[in-house]
């Protein structure tokens, strides 16, 4: 796809920058112009700040500009801290209930309101949550594709629908802001934020950003606020998140701004100019300087050249990352443009830091000033001030059949296909259909990350009950047709209950991750659920197979689709599967319901080498019905050795050390491959005396884990008791679990915050030895996994932490 559309860069602006001393540092001339619409601003609103500006004591001020997290303050906390926003993260529900319905959502927003309103000079929190793909934190939503799937939809008007039915499920459950739309302009795949990204093309998200603006917010007008079933956008996140150095999560973008300009920042013009209210910083660098920090793209270019009149949010403690900054303390990141900050857990050191910073003049007051002013205004414009606040709260708009239909639709024109050899699709009406493979009845699968929980692993079919899994959705529709489907679920064996099928339908895939839990070191998928062998299984028996391939983000996978006679690019769809039947399989009268008609909207990987030099497939393919043409055998070499994947965050994984970490064992301390749920998938520790193993390697910067609720994670049985203590060393920091820390006999999961050990002075940003567990005499456990990972702060510290 061509790059048509894109805003020009000035030529002299160009020049200037190639003879730019510090690389770090955008100079505005060379960015696009925007503005936020005058209905913003207007007269009245301005004047109505002013007098609440003059009336507001100073902690009032510094409270408006801190949001905290649900699971770390409560509604009680208001009225010691007049915090001015509150939000919800991915492993956050109201009362500790993940799985909290509307009606408990819209309870917990109003407490948190009613408290503000008396604790804050009458000025009631603005309250956040990450709908990134419908409003999936709550059970019983509208899931829709993410973005990776919209993306080859190539539907501006489709996202605009989108938007409009997510803001008012959103809107439903009580709250008024989501941190969407993401613009990132992914290029490197070994992103683990990859899938939030529409397209690796600017002029694709370009067109989407305005159009999702729109459908959450609808068009601002002066001196009115956003009806009451739309909700604040959130441009996110400024900037490159999509082009760091590696594809690393949080990473460097090490680039020049005409680059950063042009692949970049085009997303952002549309959004700022059809009204968006907020924008989100990137947790990312560019050429070393961290975003949260850097005044040239917050004030310069957002602010001033790009003209934007909303608040400035940061991402999770993003702020904690700027040089010379921590999560508790950082001048830096309001006085370089940050309107909010977000501290989920930080918020109260954060608030005292900040009050005694305004005092000294480290923030000027105009600075502190000018950042309520812009969170007022965006209160204003949501309807939340003034004699007669907009009441949010319909929760029959959630999961209304109105939006399942969109969603479904969305599924539909996102499918790619990319092989149909021998027109095996649409599935012929009363065909004799197998459905397998790990991901044909599997919620989370095809959900992705971001879905009730976080990392999205533990969402199952029971959280959408409006909602169907693949398979499922592909049996009925086969028996619609008059054909009979034998459902095979994730079972690794070929033939069906009932004789030889016509064809097979074999859903397998990534599983769900978000954020950096994501990130890879290559674009090779990481067959580990005995896909091949089922597909060479039932190529053996001559049955015909159709791979529906479940992931976020093109994949190298020549043995899967060489094996496949049709492949099909479901990507992430979301609950309504009933959308890739409608594609799949022929109604009775011979015709499928839609034919394909989406394309990549990123090219498609010849190998699992990355940075992708020579596409498979590139962007703008994608075959249908009516476009029909034969795909010949395609490179089964990888080129990289996929089971020896850089591992800086997975220490252990089914018994076996991940490179680059090395096993060292004290002389009283053997090890043993066993067998714990697999054959041997655990790895058996066992002391005659006082010692120690210990995993070592690289000195690595987990810095960034702190951001969010990180833990080290051991799955792990313990088979027998020592004569002593337990301890779990991370980063040089030991922690005593007590004499038997867990059952006997059993295995289990032991989760230790990242925090436990930082608190005693684990030094983060260089972690050398991540795992080291000493025990005395007669101890014996068997480790199947070790590894950090994210899971929200709900986990306590051991008692020695404290």
């Amino acid at each position: 796809m061509t790059a048509r559309g894109l805003i020009a860069i000035p030529l002299m602006a160009a020049a200037s920058l190639a003879q730019a001393a510090d690389s770090s540092v955008a100079h505005p001339q060379a960015w696009p112009a925007a503005h936020s619409p005058a209905a913003i601003t207007d007269a009245g609103t301005e004047r109505a700040i002013d007098a609440i500006l003059r009336r507001l004591t100073l902690e009032q001020k510094v409270g408006q500009v801190i949001q905290g997290d649900i699971s770390s303050i409560t509604p009680a906390d208001l009225a010691r801290y007049p915090v001015g926003s509150i939000l919800a993260g991915g492993n956050s529900g109201p009362y500790g209930d993940e799985r909290a319905d509307a009606a408990k959502w819209l309870k917990l927003v109003n407490e948190y309101r009613a408290a503000s309103v008396k604790a804050g000079a009458g000025i009631p929190i603005l309250f956040g949550v990450d709908a990134v793909h419908g409003h999936s934190n709550l059970p019983g939503a509208t899931i829709f594709p993410h973005n990776v799937g919209l993306g080859a939809a190539h539907d501006p008007a489709l996202i605009k629908r989108i938007g409009a039915a997510t803001a008012a499920e959103v809107s439903g459950s009580g709250i008024e802001w989501t941190f969407a739309p993401t613009l990132a302009v992914p290029q490197d795949l070994r992103w683990g934020r990859a899938y939030e990204g529409y397209s690796s093309d600017p002029a694709v998200v370009a067109s989407y950003s305005r159009a999702m603006v729109e459908g959450l917010q609808g068009p601002l007008r002066a001196g009115q606020p956003l009806a009451a079933d739309k909700v604040a956008a959130s441009a996110k996140h400024f900037l490159a998140d999509g082009g760091t150095d590696g594809g690393k999560d949080q990473g460097d973008a090490k680039i020049g701004e005409s680059e950063l300009v042009r692949l970049h920042a085009q997303g952002y013009p549309p959004a700022i100019d059809a009204g968006a209210l907020t924008v989100m910083a990137s947790f990312s660098s560019w050429n070393g300087a961290k975003n949260h920090g850097n005044r040239t793209l917050l004030t310069d270019v957002l602010k001033h050249r790009m003209g934007f009149e909303g608040l400035v949010v940061g991402d999770w403690n993003g702020h904690g990352q700027v040089a010379g900054c921590s999560p508790t303390d950082c001048a830096a990141s309001i006085n370089a443009g940050l309107d909010l900050y977000m501290a989920p857990d930080s918020w109260k050191g954060l608030f005292d830091s900040t009050l005694r910073e305004v005092r000294d003049g480290t923030i000027p007051m105009a600075r502190l000033d000018d950042a309520v002013r812009r969170i007022l205004r965006v209160k204003y414009k949501l309807g939340l001030m003034g004699p007669r606040p907009v009441t949010r709260g319909n929760v029959a708009a959630v999961g209304a059949q109105a939006h399942l239909d969109i969603a479904r639709e969305a599924v539909a024109k996102s499918l790619v296909l990319l092989k149909n050899n021998g027109s095996v699709l649409p599935i012929r009406a009363g065909a004799k259909v197998l459905i397998t493979g790990p991901g044909a009845d599997s919620m989370a699968m095809q959900a992705g990350g971001w879905t009730i929980t976080w990392q999205g692993t533990d969402t199952t079919a029971a959280d959408f009950p409006k909602g169907r899994t693949i398979g499922r959705a592909i049996a009925d529709a086969v028996a619609q047709a008059g054909g009979k489907a034998a459902f095979a679920g994730e079972a690794s064996e070929g033939k069906p209950p009932e004789g030889k099928p016509d064809v097979a339908v074999v859903v397998f895939g990534e599983p769900p991750y978000a954020e950096f839990q994501g990130d890879v070191t290559s674009l090779a998928f990481d067959a580990r659920n005995g896909e091949l062998d089922l597909l060479k299984s039932l190529k053996a028996q001559g049955v015909p197979v159709v791979a529906v391939f479940l992931s976020g983000r093109p994949l190298f996978v020549g043995p899967e689709l060489n094996l496949a006679d049709a492949f099909v690019a479901a990507w992430q769809p979301g609950s309504q599967g009933q959308g890739v039947a409608d594609v799949l399989v022929a109604r009775k009268n011979g015709k499928p319901a839609r034919d394909f008609t989406g394309t990549l909207s990123f090219d498609w990987p010849r190998d699992g080498r990355a940075p992708m030099i020579d596409p498979l497939f590139k962007v703008g393919y994608g075959l249908s019905y009516a476009r029909p043409a034969s795909v010949g055998r395609v490179n089964e070499d990888a080129g990289v050795d996929v089971s020896s994947k850089l591992a800086e965050s997975t220490f252990i994984r089914a018994g076996k050390v991940i490179e680059p970490w090395r096993l060292g064992l004290d002389s009283v301390v053997t090890a043993r491959s066993v067998d714990l749920t697999a054959q041997e998938d655990g790895r058996q520790f066992t002391w005659s005396g006082k010692g120690d193993f210990a995993l070592d390697g690289p000195a690595v910067d987990m810095k960034r884990q702190l951001n969010g609720g990180f833990a080290l994670r051991l799955d792990w049985r313990i088979d027998s008791k020592g004569s002593g203590p337990v301890t779990v060393a991370f980063g040089g920091v030991r922690l005593n679990l007590g004499a038997v820390p867990g059952p006997v006999g059993k295995v289990a999961t032991l989760r230790i915050p990242l925090t436990c050990f930082t608190a005693l002075g684990a030094k983060i940003e260089a972690i050398g030895s991540p795992l080291r567990v000493g025990a005395t005499e007669g101890f014996s456990a068997t480790i199947r996994d070790a590894r950090v990972e994210g899971v929200g702060e709900t986990y306590p510290c051991p008692p020695s932490a404290g």
